[in-house]
């Protein structure tokens, strides 16, 4: 029972982090792209430039801080880097962001969060 909870908050989470990306032009590609080294929450193309994306939603505001770490980026990372082939197809930058969710709280959408 708790992993459907969690399960439909994450789905939740991404559908409100897709809004808010739509809402400053960008083109939602896929969600939730399985890959062998592991997921993509989203993936969103807008001038230019590809952003796979990791969304983290907390009960807590202040959880939030503790969300994302390198070991998550890396492996978000490995999947997008696995993958970039097949969205950034016409030469398009990539790089890695990471929405982070809270009820109570403005959305955080942190741009390039992962520079290796």
């Amino acid at each position: 029972m708790k992993r459907q909870l969690a399960e439909q908050r994450g789905r939740r989470a991404e559908d409100e982090a897709a809004r808010l990306l739509e809402g400053h032009g960008w083109n939602i590609l896929a969600r939730r792209h399985k890959t062998k080294v592991g997921e993509i929450d989203l993936v969103a193309k807008r001038e230019g430039l590809v952003a796979f994306v990791e969304v983290k939603w907390r009960q807590r505001a202040a959880d939030l801080d503790l969300a994302i770490d390198e070991r998550r980026l890396a492996r978000v990372a490995a999947a997008a880097e696995s993958v970039a082939h097949e969205y950034a197809t016409d030469g398009e930058d990539i790089r890695i962001d990471v929405i982070l969710l809270a009820p109570g709280s403005q959305p955080r959408h942190i741009e390039n969060a992962w520079m290796p």
